[in-house]
């Protein structure tokens, strides 16, 4: 059961660590081509809608209702996405000092814990808000869409048999 949790924690850090590489991206202009992508400053927007958009056949009514509730909360998310990219970069300078010291870094795992939980709590919401513009021919697509992909990652992530 512990291996789990700690294979469910660091897949989430990496989430997060390529979250805040993404949006350190966007903020130096670096991957910014206009449009919704940098909405949440990790690229949630335009990509991620233009790709729904064709493989859900989203209809120009849903992919209107979608960026409207993306712009709608774009000022919750920006901020929780920012404190991440911040922490990322005070852990990194923590880590280049070349001196460890364990409270600090506990105290600023702590404050990206309550983050991360915030962030994610948004995420689940804006799903569910996303959800509701579907129709249920979209959302059977999306479901085996999402079995498809947690199917490749599950195979991934698998522990290799050991060598004889």
């Amino acid at each position: 059961m512990k291996v789990s949790r700690t294979r469910i924690f660091a897949a989430s850090a990496a989430l997060l660590v390529a979250l805040a590489v993404a949006g350190v991206a966007v903020a130096q202009g670096m991957h910014h081509h206009g449009g919704m992508e940098s909405d949440f400053g990790f690229g949630f927007g335009g990509h991620m809608l233009n790709y729904f958009s064709d493989v859900l056949d989203l209809t120009p009514a849903q992919q209107d209702q979608m960026k409207a509730i993306m712009e709608k909360e774009k000022p919750t998310i920006q901020p929780l996405v920012k404190q991440l990219m911040q922490a990322h970069k005070d852990l990194s300078t923590l880590e280049d000092n070349g001196t460890f010291d364990e409270a600090k870094v506990r105290a600023l795992a702590a404050q990206n814990t309550q983050t991360l939980t915030e962030l994610m709590v948004q995420k689940a919401r804006i799903h569910s808000e996303m959800m509701q513009v579907l129709t249920a021919d979209q959302k059977t697509k999306l479901a085996a869409l999402k079995a498809k992909h947690e199917a490749r990652w599950k195979a991934h992530t698998a522990p290799e048999p050991p060598s004889d």
